[in-house]
C-alpha cells in the first residue's frame, strides 16, 4: 500500500511539473509575441505619422511617398494577421522599408532625412548605385543614378527581390517590380542587369546576380575541378601508387522564371498635411 501511494504521489508530481512547464513555455511565447508586436507597432505608427504628414513636392518625392504609403498599408495588414513572432517581424520589416522610402522622399526635397534606421544586411550586400548609367535594352531606355533626377524618379532602398539583389538607388523605371509581383525574374532581366551595372563598384557581376549571389561572392559559384592527383610515384617493388583525386563539382546557375515586361509603373501624388516629427 505504501509503495502504491508513493507511485501515485510521484505521478502527480510529474503531471504537475509537466503542466507547469507547458504553461510557462506558453507564457514565454506569449510574451515574445507581445514584445514583437509592440516593436512592430512602434515602427508602423512611426511610418504612419510620416505618410499622413509629409507631402512630396516633385515627381521623385511624390513617387517615394506613394511607395511609402503602399508599405504602410501592407504593414498594417500584416499586423492584423500576425499570430507569430515571425509574422510580427515581417510587419516591422515592411514598415522599415516604408521609412526608407520616406527618407528618400525627404532627401529628394532637400530636407534632413531624419534619424538613422536599423541596418538591413541584405540591403548592405545588394550594393548601391554609385554613378549615373543610361542604357538601352530590348528597345527600351533605362537609367540609374545615386541621386534623384528628373529622369530617375523611382527609388529602391536595396535588398533582394525574388532571390536576387537589387542595388539601392534611383531608377527611370521600377524594373524590379515584375519580379516582385510574379516572384520570378523575366528572361531579359540578366541582360538589363549586365548592361546597367557592369563594372560598377560594389555590385554583383551579371553571372553572380543570375545565380543569386551578392558582390564578392563569385568564388562561391566556382566549384571547379580539383584536378587529377596524378601518380604518386613509384613505390619500389610495391608498384605504382596514386590515382586520380577526382574532380570537384560545378555549381550551375538556374534559369530565370517567367516574369512580366519591364514597362513603366505609375507614381502619383500623395497628399498630406504639415510635416510631423520623424
Amino acid at each position: 500500500m505504501g509503495t502504491t501511494i508513493t507511485v501515485i504521489v510521484l505521478l502527480l508530481i510529474v503531471i504537475a511539473g509537466t503542466a507547469y512547464l507547458v504553461r510557462s513555455q506558453a507564457q514565454a511565447k506569449r510574451r515574445q509575441l507581445d514584445d514583437a508586436m509592440a516593436d512592430a507597432r512602434r515602427w508602423v505608427e512611426r511610418l504612419g505619422g510620416q505618410v499622413l504628414n509629409l507631402t512630396g513636392t516633385d515627381t521623385a518625392s511624390q513617387q517615394a511617398m506613394a511607395d511609402a504609403s503602399e508599405r504602410y498599408t501592407a504593414a498594417g495588414s500584416e499586423m492584423e494577421r500576425a499570430q507569430t513572432v515571425e509574422q510580427a517581424r515581417l510587419a516591422k520589416k515592411t514598415a522599415l522599408e516604408g521609412l526608407y522610402y520616406v527618407r528618400a522622399a525627404r532627401t529628394a526635397m532637400g530636407l534632413d532625412p531624419g534619424p538613422a534606421l536599423p541596418e538591413d544586411p541584405e540591403r548592405e550586400r545588394a550594393g548601391k548605385v554609385t554613378e549615373h548609367r543610361s542604357v538601352d535594352v530590348e528597345g527600351q531606355h533605362y537609367e540609374a543614378s545615386p541621386q534623384p533626377t528628373a529622369g530617375t524618379p523611382h527609388y529602391y532602398p536595396g535588398g533582394r527581390v525574388a532571390g536576387r539583389p537589387v542595388p539601392q538607388g534611383w531608377y527611370s523605371e521600377p524594373w524590379w517590380k515584375p519580379a516582385l509581383v510574379a516572384g520570378a525574374w523575366g528572361f531579359g532581366s540578366m541582360m538589363l542587369f549586365s548592361a546597367m551595372f557592369s563594372g560598377m563598384a560594389g555590385i554583383p557581376s551579371a553571372a553572380a546576380w543570375e545565380s543569386g549571389y551578392d558582390a564578392g561572392q563569385e568564388d562561391a559559384m566556382e566549384g571547379g575541378d580539383t584536378g587529377d592527383g596524378g601518380d604518386t610515384g613509384d613505390g619500389g617493388d610495391a608498384g605504382d601508387g596514386g590515382g586520380d583525386a577526382g574532380g570537384g563539382e560545378d555549381f550551375g546557375g538556374g534559369d530565370f522564371g517567367g516574369g512580366g515586361d519591364f514597362g513603366g509603373f505609375g507614381g502619383g501624388d500623395f497628399g498630406g498635411g504639415d510635416f510631423g516629427g520623424f
